[in-house]
């Protein structure tokens, strides 16, 4: 009698790539295209890496005097407080009062499955988390995974096609007292100053927790503490934060998956007795976290020389992703294409929101071949010299057919009424 297998009814999952990756992959058409991938590209349609990067590497290979043992479970120091220092300023405030601290943490959801893990357990009266970002994000399913109830909000305006810094605030107002609000991408906002001193009034008032993510800092604006100017407004507002720190991308690192989980606290007693609990919820985790990509950032962040490098290699890329961005919007403006596209130009960053409606963004998948989420939401570095081209024809072409399309159903309507 065959053994039944303790596997019998545990299903196939669903991607989390969903369907648009698999689409463009089984695609034989020869000029297909993908602007979805989430790391910076090269003009040859290769994974930016930066330069200094590559130099390291080589260094930590050929050092003989490295011995690979264990990594303690908090993380390299010398990593820790070279990324907090990059992330505040060495002398800001909140590092020399030693409230601000950081535990080494694995992939890019690891700051996030750590401070969820530490939230939940500690802030037992909180199991609402509230996630607004310019676009949908992955911390979602790490919180439901959890147990807690999560809400989902974007605050790029469709009408007005920008990012709203009301919308921001709107959702902040009617968010429920002490629960958890995560925030992404918000130095994409543009608030004011006023703006500023309402989300923080609200926050203290109703007290709730942020959790800040900051996935590329550097790569927004090419200005690393430009990237990261609204956490002093957090500081100096004396509110208790989390954050994550992903490093992966800004140094072109992405199969090493390295972050920080940042705890900002009220004081350095408050702030040792959260990291000791941290440390805790680390051991059953992953317990020590990987090297290489830790030694990597250190070299580079501890020598002046080679963080200067660093830093003109960032900007190198935001420059570039704005020549693109510059470059999209002259030729869809010469093509007469309908519309304002200034809204391409005032988004920061190598990614960013076309301001295509779902229609559209279905033409230019089905028909064209060029595939790109239907939030519109792209990888502008994607766009090269060799497709720009084809891909502002195609954009031209769709936003034409459907605008047609609307004004010969107005007609056909407004016929009907006389």
């Amino acid at each position: 009698m065959p053994i039944l297998s303790v596997f019998m009814d545990v299903p196939l999952a669903q991607k989390l790539e969903g369907t648009l990756l698999k689409t463009y992959r089984q695609d034989n058409f020869p000029k297909k295209m993908f602007l979805a991938y989430r790391v910076c590209m090269t003009n040859e349609g290769q994974p930016w890496v930066s330069s200094v990067v590559r130099k390291i590497r080589l260094q930590i290979a050929q050092d003989p005097s490295l011995n690979h043992e264990y990594m303690p479970v908090m993380g390299m120091k010398s990593f820790i407080q070279a990324c907090l220092e990059l992330l505040f300023g060495k002398h800001s405030r909140v590092i020399v009062e030693n409230r601000v601290g950081g535990v080494h943490t694995v992939g890019e959801s690891g700051a996030f499955q750590l401070g969820a893990q530490f939230l939940k357990t500690w802030r037992g009266n909180s199991q609402i988390v509230y996630i607004i970002s310019c676009q949908k994000e992955l911390h979602g399913l790490i919180f439901q995974d959890m147990g807690f109830t999560v809400h989902e909000y974007s605050f790029w305006d469709t009408k007005q096609l920008c990012m709203n810094a009301d919308m921001l605030l709107d959702v902040v107002e009617q968010a429920p007292c002490s629960c958890i609000f995560v925030i992404g991408n918000i130095d994409n906002c543009k608030m004011t100053q006023p703006q500023w001193a309402k989300l923080m009034a609200t926050m203290k008032s109703k007290k709730i927790f942020p959790f800040f993510d900051i996935p590329h800092q550097g790569l927004s604006t090419g200005d690393l503490e430009e990237d990261t100017k609204f956490l002093h407004y957090f500081v100096s507002g004396g509110l208790e934060f989390f954050c994550s720190q992903s490093l992966s991308k800004n140094f072109g690192i992405y199969d090493e998956g390295v972050g920080v989980l940042v705890v900002v606290a009220f004081n350095n007693q408050l702030l040792l007795c959260v990291l000791s609990q941290l440390m805790n919820f680390v051991v059953a985790l992953w317990l020590n976290p990987p090297t290489m990509g830790a030694r990597i950032i250190t070299s580079i962040l501890c020598n002046p020389a080679l963080h200067e490098a660093w830093k003109q290699n960032l900007k190198g890329v935001v420059e570039n992703s704005m020549l693109i961005k510059e470059k999209v919007k002259e030729k869809l403006r010469l093509l007469g294409t309908p519309g304002s596209w200034n809204h391409i130009t005032d988004q920061n960053g190598a990614h960013g929101y076309l301001g295509l409606d779902s229609k559209q963004v279905e033409y230019l998948v089905k028909k064209k071949h060029i595939y790109i989420p239907k939030n519109g939401w792209i990888n502008f570095t994607c766009i090269t010299a060799c497709n720009i081209d084809y891909i502002t024809e195609s954009i031209n072409e769709a936003v034409r057919l459907t605008k047609d399309s609307e004004k010969c159903l107005q007609e056909v309507n407004d016929s009907q009424l006389e």
